[in-house]
């Protein structure tokens, strides 16, 4: 049997679906987003708002994880978390990030880069009692990103918050809400054959305007 390096080095795919040009774009980058995130619901995309959410904290050590997108508007893409979780330690020291949304199903993946703020406690509080109770719960539960003995540890706490609001909603903690992310570039990048991708750039300019432009692949 082959080594699992030697089979990593060999993987191909040729990339045929579509093809991306800047005549069939629309002037803002948060349209075409949309047009694209429609595109992937229908085409049954697993996840099609997981997006790879990289930072950087206070040592200047880049971290990326999955997380998901709970929201978008005119501003930028909104996420939940934490806030004492290593993303939210790292957050409160350095507020660029980048975002990455990959639809392989579509061949396409976008590129965010901008900067983050938190959304407000009304919008925090709105979605917080959109989520499923057991949810509601762990997020009480769950010291993010500390170390655990063992699960168990978790899993009593987690019958302790269940305990405390049994019969009556279960309030969001201070420490857990969303953040937005602002976007200055955002860039649309479709697979095409022999690697000779399509990719296109939006570039906030100081007027607050978008620039459109292709790049190399």
């Amino acid at each position: 049997m082959p080594s699992i390096a030697n089979t990593i080095r060999h993987l191909r795919k040729d990339f045929t679906a579509f093809e991306l040009d800047e005549s069939h774009l629309k002037k803002n980058p948060f349209l075409q987003f949309d047009i694209w995130m429609k595109q992937a619901l229908v085409a049954a995309v697993e996840e099609p708002n997981a997006m790879t959410l990289a930072t950087v904290d206070a040592k200047g050590q880049p971290e990326a994880r999955v997380v998901l997108l709970r929201g978008m508007d005119k501003k930028g893409f909104v996420f939940f978390t934490n806030y004492d979780s290593r993303k939210g330690r790292a957050l409160r020291k350095h507020k660029k990030v980048c975002l990455n949304f990959f639809w392989p199903e579509l061949q396409r993946q976008v590129r965010v880069l901008g900067r983050v703020e938190k959304v407000s406690d009304k919008a925090s509080d709105i979605y917080f009692k959109s989520r499923p109770r057991e949810s509601q719960i762990g997020a009480w539960a769950s010291r993010q990103s500390e170390a655990l003995e063992e699960r168990s540890v978790l899993e009593e706490r987690f019958i302790l918050y269940e305990k405390k609001f049994s019969g009556k909603p279960v309030p969001r903690p201070s420490f857990w809400g969303g953040y937005r992310v602002i976007p200055v570039h955002l860039e649309f990048w479709q697979g095409r054959p022999s690697r000779m991708h399509d990719r296109i750039a939006y570039n906030r300019t100081t007027g607050g305007k978008w620039k459109i432009h292709r790049l190399n692949p």
